[in-house]
């Protein structure tokens, strides 16, 4: 959508102006010599008298709402009051600065007004900012108040971006009307008429304006939007090409019936003429018109339409269609005083006339934020004993209700002004009056019609925002079926086409099934199953691989009790590992009952059944073969005491099995038959899936199985199918569902299949009590101290006597998540959740060893950045060779101790060490705050250089002087610990011109600099005097540039190699002279 786009386009381009603004200022600042200090939200409230207010606002152009004129009196008079007041800010007098914002032509700039910022801040220090009022200007200003932690206070900026992007703009509080609030407004007026489908945006707009409209459907579009309205967008551009009226009129007609426009009154109005002319159903559209401060209804009485002109009559008609929204006028007795006093100050002091409109909300809001940040500084002041922090006071207006000249004034917590707002209507068709209908309450959220007042329709009732059938009339309902003998015949040879089709369908389907039946696609060679020859030899003495819970090894894996887990067995095929059963068969008849079996095998698939993959019928070796899921069975889960189940685990398990079985159940496979808990495998993503389903010809009971394994199998089977001598192979629905409950017992006790509390039966008793059915049945023990009572209720029903009894598992999945409700979560979180609950030792041992190996990477990156520049050791972490690089001018410093050598020989190494290791410390920690890299450290010598690797213009002399005078004065209070009464002689020389420098070496690399520029540095240093520093002509004609510190000459001095130099101390900085 269109709207889209421009929101996106204008956050853009006002990011990319403030950015650009702020580097602009940034070293416009530093090129006009101002003396920068780093900002400290933080002050010392001691020898501080007046609090000084920046004003940034439009000073000739009163077309503005908050054009100086207007706004000026209010806050004088504000300023004036507070100042009166002895127990607001007592001590502190308020005074304001102002700047314009407009440009040449009197518009507010964009570029004007940051620059104004930026003047008034390092030429005056304001406690805080007022304005400014365009949004365009409010923006970059906005950006530098929170940059700089000032408060910045203004009654216009009512763009809903300073609102959506409230993270970047915390330091504007505004106390006067926004769109976010008309936005709100906007949508509490469609629900208030039933309109929550569609709505159309209809504004005029122009780049080159200040894109009022544009801005204010901006906030409605966004709360529409946010409630799921959808919206259409009808944008025009009268500056660049006259107003195609006919053209809206039918976009009006197909895409909205409820209009917001926003636009120039004569254009609305002659869209609305030329509505009534095209003769639309009024009582189908209603048009709301956006006019914030009530242009079009100041007069007395209220008649938007009329124009003196031949098509007033028309547009009186056609603005019974037009509902127009506006503020709402304080009701306040203190508001009508403060007009009065609006307009005699604005008439004094500035020669102008202050019209009766809702403008006047605009000085009002300046007033009532500055009155309010009084409220919030003196609160501040009195909290914070000494010290401000400027923030804070910010954060003391929000979340604040105040009562001002213009009301109730209730700021949110993103710093906006709760608004009030009136929709006014035509309340007397015989005199076309309009007047205000009803009201909307920003502070109670709510709107209400005024008493004795009522909304005129001209349909005489409200219209829906979507037609009965629809905006292209392609509802179903409305269509006419009006059959003609055409028609009809066409619907004969339809069906007689639609007949011949299913025909020619059914043979289609026919002929591809015998074929498929034919080509036996689930048939799979004994050869196409690669197995290893140990494999093999296990196989053929009836052993059986094993699977490993982790899936990693295969082989079978000894239990604490000297007993072997015995899983299923796997091969690979066709690069895949799949599991294979093989079957107690010696040949397989493919009957066409057989082959119907494979086919359904085949085609029935999903998330929660393994995959058939095929069968091999190749005598001997006559098997299944499926889907691999590596985490094991079900069954092994359970008995795995390390492994973790919490209730979240276990229903997403039970819910697994429920929906598989209930897919199974509804296919053509019916039911399963052996359902059991080690029938239940859980793949790589902690899915469990069914397996062993269908192919009912495949089995047979097993001739080698001990009596103990054959009654352990039969303990989830159904009573009334142990009752029959042979069952059905592929069971009962009923039978699976009581199968299902024996499970359900076993993941909520984890204490075996079938456990009865306080009996030791084996699993031959249990059978044949449970087959001879005798009163009281035999089943599991519920525990309702281990899980709820519903589950327990559920698994007797599951495992219910009668069969009929029993749920279906489409009840089940009901009942389980009524169950389940606080622990539903969505596929992600189960899966995710999942893999936490199975993690074991090895996956807590890697991620300790991983965290030990970032945390060695950040040491080791960490102790890198230290040794080597830090563009310089991202080149060398990339692989990347460092090249020698030449640099044409930067500053060295250099300095030593004078004496070391003395204090040296009377101290003992640890001293000395101890010594050079806290002088160092405190060194590094002050050249943090300087754009300098440390070279290196020899003994007592300090190297230091600024301009390199990354270049600085000329502020590489400006940096190393700073920070020479900054470790200067830090030695000079500098202790040695074991002598604490000796002063210790630092001597620094500096120098500036051109380097080479690189990384040398391999072992121990090292980041070098080469050229006589450091060997004059060296020299400087060394023909210095302690406690100065010793500057050379080069550095001094650099620093000259910056005329911020203070040189002395000392003359020519004989330099080793140099012969005679012209040097100078440096003594120290003053601000600039400019």
């Amino acid at each position: 959508m269109r709207l889209l786009c421009w929101l996106w386009l204008e956050g853009v381009r006002h990011s990319v102006a403030a950015l650009l603004l702020l580097l602009l200022c940034c070293t416009s600042v530093s090129i006009h010599l101002r003396s920068f200090q780093p900002h400290k939200s933080n002050i010392h409230m001691h020898n501080q008298e007046n609090i000084t207010l920046a004003v940034i606002l439009p000073m000739t152009n009163t077309v503005y709402p908050w054009a100086w004129p207007r706004v000026g009196p209010a806050l004088l008079r504000a300023i004036t009051l507070i100042n009166a007041d002895s127990s607001l800010l007592p001590g502190y007098k308020l005074r304001h600065v102002f700047n314009n914002s407009e440009n040449a032509q009197g518009i507010c700039s964009e570029s004007v007004a940051p620059l104004m910022a930026v003047d008034l801040k390092f030429t005056y220090e304001p406690w805080a900012f007022i304005g400014p009022g365009c949004d365009y200007t409010a923006s970059p200003v906005g950006l530098f108040t929170t940059h700089w932690g000032l408060p910045m206070i203004t009654a216009g900026a009512p763009a809903i971006g300073f609102f959506i992007r409230a993270g970047v703009y915390t330091s504007i509080t505004n106390t006067g009307p926004t769109h976010k609030k008309l936005g709100e407004f906007g949508l509490h007026v469609c629900r208030h008429f039933g309109w929550e489908q569609h709505a159309l945006l209809m504004f005029e707009d122009s780049k080159m304006s200040e894109r009022e409209c544009y801005f204010a459907i901006e906030g409605l579009y966004m709360e529409l939007h946010n409630a799921n309205i959808t919206t259409e967008d009808l944008v025009f551009e009268e500056e660049t090409r006259p107003v195609n009226y006919s053209d809206h009129l039918h976009r009006i007609k197909e895409e909205g019936r409820v209009v917001f426009v926003c636009c120039n009154p004569d254009i609305f109005r002659q869209l609305m003429v030329n509505f009534r002319k095209a003769n639309l159903p009024q009582e189908e559209f209603v048009f709301i018109y956006i006019d914030v401060f009530g242009r079009t209804v100041s007069s007395q009485p209220a008649r938007p339409w009329a124009r003196g002109d031949a098509d007033d009559d028309i547009a009186k008609e056609a603005y019974q269609s037009v509902k127009i929204l506006t503020y709402r006028e304080p009701q306040n007795p203190e508001y009508k005083e403060f007009v009065t006093d609006l307009k005699a100050n604005a008439k004094k002091m500035f020669n102008f006339t202050v019209e009766d409109s809702l403008m006047n909300i605009i000085p009002g809001g300046f007033y009532d934020g500055l009155m309010l940040y009084a409220h919030a500084l003196n609160e501040t002041l009195a909290e914070s004993q000494g010290q401000l922090s400027r923030e804070s006071v910010t954060k003391k207006m929000w979340n604040r209700t105040y009562y001002g000249v213009t009301g109730l004034v209730q700021i949110d917590d993103k710093g906006d002004r709760e608004t009030d707002f009136a929709l006014w209507d035509m309340t007397d068709t015989t005199s076309s009056i309009f007047e205000i209908v009803a009201v909307y309450n920003g502070t109670k959220k709510q709107m209400e019609t005024l008493p004795g007042m009522a909304f005129h329709w001209p349909g005489g009732s409200v219209p829906p925002d979507m037609p009965f059938c629809g905006f292209k009339n392609d509802n179903a309902v409305c269509i006419a079926r009006t059959i003609t003998m055409h028609q009809m015949v066409s619907i004969v040879v339809f069906f007689i086409l639609v007949i011949i089709f299913t025909v020619t369908v059914f043979i289609y389907r026919k002929l591809k099934l015998e074929k498929e039946l034919a080509a036996q696609l689930w048939r799979i060679f004994w050869e196409d199953l690669h197995m290893s020859n140990l494999e093999k030899v296990l196989h053929s003495a009836g052993s059986k691989l094993t699977l490993s819970l982790r899936g990693s090894n295969y082989g079978s894996l000894p239990t604490a009790d000297g007993h072997f887990q015995v899983f299923a067995k796997t091969a690979y095929f066709k690069g895949n590992i799949v599991a294979i059963k093989f079957v107690n068969r010696k040949r397989i008849e493919l009957t066409r009952k057989v082959l119907f079996e494979l086919k359904h095998m085949r085609d029935v698939q999903n998330d929660h059944i393994t995959r058939f993959i095929g069968a091999c019928i190749d005598p001997p070796n006559i098997c299944i073969v499926t889907e691999y899921c590596l985490r094991g069975s079900l069954q092994d889960i359970l008995e795995n005491e390390s492994i973790t189940l919490d209730w979240m685990f276990k229903y997403s398990l039970i819910n697994d099995i429920v929906k598989g079985m209930a897919f199974l159940h509804n296919s053509v496979i019916v039911s399963h038959g052996n359902l059991k808990s080690s029938n239940c495998v859980v793949d790589n993503r902690f899915v469990l899936k069914i397996t062993d389903y269908g192919l009912s010809s495949f089995r047979t009971e097993s001739n080698n199985e001990d009596a103990h394994c054959y009654y352990a199998r039969k303990l989830w089977m159904a009573p009334e199918l142990l009752r029959i001598g042979s069952p059905p192979a592929s069971g009962t629905q009923k039978g699976d569902i009581y199968s299902f409950g024996i499970i359900l017992q076993e993941v909520a006790l984890r204490r075996g299949i079938f456990y009865i509390e306080e009996e030791t039966l084996s699993p031959k008793e249990i059978v044949d009590r449970l087959a001879l059915g005798e009163w009281p049945y035999l089943r599991p023990t519920v525990n309702t101290q281990v899980h709820s009572e519903e589950l327990g209720l559920l698994m007797q029903r599951c495992w219910a006597e009668e069969p009929a009894e029993r749920p279906e598992f489409s009840h089940i999945k009901v009942l389980l998540h009524k169950q389940n409700r606080e622990h539903s979560r969505d596929i992600l979180d189960n899966l995710l959740s999942r893999m936490e609950q199975y993690a074991n030792n090895l996956e807590e041992l890697v991620e300790e060893r991983t965290q030990a190996y970032l945390e060695e990477k950040r040491k080791a990156e960490a102790l890198l950045y230290q040794i080597l520049p830090h563009s310089v050791a991202e080149q060398l972490k990339r692989g990347e060779t460092v090249q020698a690089e030449a640099f044409d001018s930067v500053t060295i410093y250099f300095s030593d101790i004078v004496g070391f050598t003395a204090l040296s020989a009377e101290s003992t190494p640890l001293q000395v060490v101890t010594l050079l290791n806290d002088l160092y410390t405190c060194f590094d920690a002050i050249i943090d705050n300087f754009d300098v890299y440390k070279v290196e450290t020899i003994g007592d010598a300090y190297m230091v250089v600024s301009g390199l690797p990354v270049r600085n213009g000329k502020m590489h002399a400006c940096e190393i002087a700073r920070m020479s005078l900054a470790l200067l004065e830090a030695v000079k209070t500098f202790k040695i610990h074991h002598r604490p009464d000796q002063q210790l002689k630092l001597r620094i020389g500096i120098h500036s011109g051109p380097v080479c420098a690189g990384v040398v070496g391999l072992k121990m690399p090292r980041y070098c600099l080469f050229g006589d520029t450091v060997n004059t540095s060296s020299r400087m240093e060394s023909n210095g005097e302690p406690l100065k520093i010793h500057v050379s002509s080069a550095t001094h004609d650099v620093l000259q540039e910056f005329n911020c510190f203070q040189l002395e000459l000392r003359g020519d001095v004989e330099m080793k190699g140099k012969g005679k130099m012209r040097t100078y101390w440096l003594l120290g900085e003053t601000k600039s002279s400019e």
